[in-house]
């Protein structure tokens, strides 16, 4: 590590690679600090990226880093404790107390997903208990799945996936679906069931059933949970930028505009980090563009600067 970087990008997955790659490309000195803990990890492939569908998450990464490398980027695995501004940008310390500076930050360090606190949900998250219907829909086509409703989104989660298998079932749980909505799922075939649900039932590594309140327990093959989802965005609020509602009530993001900048001068942001519902495919792209974005904004930095000194010059004899 050098004691310096034009950019910090802090969080090494889809985002924080391909905006690596961006400026790394332009030339500039890049820095990835990776926890090593990516939110994929439990899933066997990527699914829904053009020409990398079912390529195993480690897989991809480790490509990713490749590329970063081959444009002379740098990449470490570690845990960034803290960020703090200076003079002309940012310190950036790590867990182990190495410290570098930073002229920009890239953050793209994800989210964390709050699961209902059910038995055999954590145990299961990723393979066969699931939330979204394009990252896994066509590996549970078929078979018998169950949505656990746990919040507004969970009537929208089984008519997406009633389009994979004609065997959808939701358990009203906590969030039991209004009159309205309880028609749509009788219109789409889809049971409702009343009740908790007290243990998502697994037996050879595999889920075979829902265990409700009354001790019932109803065969499935796979499950359908709504997580809330949580940025993890906490070491930036000592700089003023905190992570605020989405609007849809599924968790909370670090707001940013189209290109990735936050309110704090300097920082940007990228993937899930902003977007909940971004897809590998889209959190690189975000990458990407504020990757670009950053490098956009030291050039003209680096430009005033030059001017400045070019009128100096031409003002001395």
């Amino acid at each position: 590590m050098r004691d310096g970087y034009d950019v910090v990008v802090i969080g090494g997955g889809a985002a924080g690679l391909n905006g690596a790659l961006m400026l790394a490309r332009s030339r500039r000195s890049v820095l990835v600090v990776d926890a090593g803990a990516p939110r994929n990890a439990p899933a066997d492939g990527v699914h829904g990226l053009l020409a990398r569908d079912g390529m195993p998450p480690a897989e991809l990464v480790a490509r990713g880093q490749a590329e970063v490398r081959g444009y002379g980027g740098q990449i470490v695995t570690g845990e960034v404790r803290a960020v703090a501004r200076t003079d002309d940008g940012f310190t950036v310390t790590l867990a182990d107390g190495r410290a570098v500076t930073a002229l920009r930050l890239l953050v793209a360090t994800g989210l964390v997903d709050e699961l209902p606190e059910i038995p055999g949900v954590r145990e299961r998250w990723g393979r066969d208990v699931l939330h979204c219907p394009y990252c896994h829909g066509w590996e549970v086509r078929d078979k018998a799945i169950g949505i656990i409703a746990t919040g507004p989104n969970a009537v929208h989660q089984a008519l997406l996936f009633r389009q994979l298998s004609a065997d959808v079932t939701v358990f009203a749980h906590t969030a039991p679906p209004g009159a309205e909505q309880a028609e749509q799922l009788a219109a789409r075939g889809i049971a409702l069931v009343p009740g908790t649900v007290e243990e998502v039932v697994v037996a050879d590594g595999r889920i075979t059933g829902v265990r409700l309140g009354d001790g019932t327990v109803l065969p499935r093959e796979a499950i359908v949970v709504g997580p809330r989802m949580v940025a993890r965005g906490g070491l930036l609020a000592g700089l003023g930028l905190t992570t605020q509602e989405h609007p849809s009530g599924m968790g909370e993001t670090v707001p940013a505009d189209a290109f990735g900048r936050t309110e704090v001068p300097g920082i940007w942001v990228a993937g899930n980090v902003t977007d909940l519902s971004a897809q590998v495919g889209a959190a690189a792209a975000a990458g990407a563009m504020a990757g670009a974005q950053i490098n956009a904004d030291l050039v003209m930095a680096e430009t005033r600067a030059a001017v400045e000194l070019h009128r100096a010059g031409a003002l001395t004899p």
